[in-house]
């Protein structure tokens, strides 16, 4: 079991503070948006191995896949670790985006290559070849927007968009009438792809979504309040009025949600620890200053009502908090241990493995244990534990407790490994 060091990204959506005091640093002055666990080759973790030295950890898997990731995992996904952690601190808006199907994202990947795209290209869709399901675990009250409303609510949505500005005494922009036209359609994949095709290839669809905003200013409600949100940090981009053909979402601590390939997504604000496919493929919409490939990203969107995809909680017999979305790459572990008074023991819980895992300790500090010795891993800390270090219990690090000044309630921690 190894000590991991990460990479914090600093985009500008970041929060400043977010990610430092939920795991107990000092703020590094600028903005924090993503804490990367992992092997990704982007942003690889770094190993700390027992001499103090440091190893990439895409390096120390490859030097033997089978002991760092298991034969069936390597069966399965090849000498890659196939998930990846992150923790996710959003100020404000990310861009709207979907994401490609390992069939999209190979087929793109390789036409980007043979066309000579550099790697790190800022007009390039696929970074790598590999698709990107993904799910958010709220820590703080989160706020986004997930998959298409229901059709007759969009429709319903843009036609008092249209009174709201008329009753400025503005006439409202024809773009608006024409996506009503759209969503009334017999057909009702065809009725979002006409609209959402509409609004971000339109010329006036800035003019459009300048005057929604204006005619919203002071009005109540959750879409007027989205548009406003949004304005604030893309004033006139078409992505404020498709952002109204998708469900808000409001997560509390606690709650999950999983977005699947196609499914156009924004995560608008809070804290959650974010776990995904091991790939950035990332295909935007709007709100965002990046690339924007909107033929690309037709191809790509599931053109589709649906519920908002909740991810379900199960507890095993054995203690254990398992969130699993439908995805054969990665599963999330929650690890609450409460301090007992008489005893440590009551504390343990045993780590779910499905091959390796990523742990990473938000609260208190915990210890791994397993036949071939402990790792203690400090609050803010993250640890690699590859397939053939099984089994791991899950305790609460000596100096955790009631008597102690480090954490009155015991810790927390989050572990990834495969769907079981």
């Amino acid at each position: 079991m190894y000590l991991l060091e990460n990479t914090l990204r600093p985009y500008a959506w970041g929060s400043e503070t977010a990610i430092a005091e939920l795991l107990g640093r000092v703020p590094s002055g600028g903005p924090e948006a993503e804490l990367w666990v992992g092997a990704h080759p982007d942003s690889p973790s770094q190993v700390v191995l027992e001499d103090g030295t440091r190893q990439l950890l895409d390096q120390l898997i490859a030097s033997d896949p089978e002991r760092a990731l298991g034969n069936e995992a390597v069966q399965r996904f090849g000498d890659r670790l196939p998930f990846l952690l992150k923790v996710l601190a959003a100020a404000a808006p990310l861009s709207l985006q979907v994401h490609p199907s390992s069939t999209q994202a190979a087929a793109g990947f390789a036409a980007e290559n043979a066309a000579g795209i550099p790697a790190d290209a800022p007009h390039r869709n696929y970074r790598d070849g590999f698709h990107k399901p993904e799910m958010i675990f709220a820590l703080t009250p989160f706020e986004a927007l997930c998959g298409f409303r229901p059709v007759s609510e969009a429709a319903d949505v843009f036609e008092r968009l249209i009174s709201a500005v008329e009753a400025t005494g503005a006439s409202a922009p024809a773009l608006l009438a024409d996506v009503v036209s759209d969503l009334k359609g017999a057909d009702q994949r065809e009725a979002l792809r006409g609209a959402f095709t509409r609004l971000l290839t339109t010329a006036d669809a800035t003019q459009a979504a300048e005057s929604v905003a204006t005619a919203l200013a002071s009005v109540p409600g959750r879409d007027a309040a989205t548009v406003r949100e949004l304005t604030d940090h893309y004033p006139g981009d078409p992505g404020v009025l498709v952002a109204l053909l998708l469900n808000r979402v409001s997560l509390d601590p606690g709650q999950a949600i999983y977005l699947p390939a196609g499914n156009v997504h924004a995560y608008l604000s809070g804290l959650g620890i974010e776990v995904m496919a091991a790939s950035d493929n990332v295909l935007r919409g709007g709100l965002t200053p990046k690339h924007v490939d909107v033929p690309e990203l037709l191809k790509t969107v599931r053109f589709e009502s649906v519920s908002v995809p909740a991810v379900e909680v199960r507890h095993t017999g054995l203690g254990q908090e398992l969130h699993c979305p439908p995805f054969d790459e990665f599963a999330l572990q929650r690890l609450e241990l409460r301090a007992g008074s008489d005893s440590m023991a009551s504390a343990d819980v045993p780590l779910a493995q499905n091959g390796p895992v990523l742990v990473l300790a938000v609260s208190g500090s915990i210890v791994l244990d397993s036949p071939r010795g402990d790792l203690l891993v400090p609050r803010g800390s993250s640890a690699f534990v590859p397939a053939n270090e099984a089994p791991v219990m899950v305790k609460l690090a000596a100096g955790t407790g009631p008597d102690t000044d480090q954490d009155d309630d015991g810790a927390l921690a989050f572990a990834v490994t495969l769907a079981g």
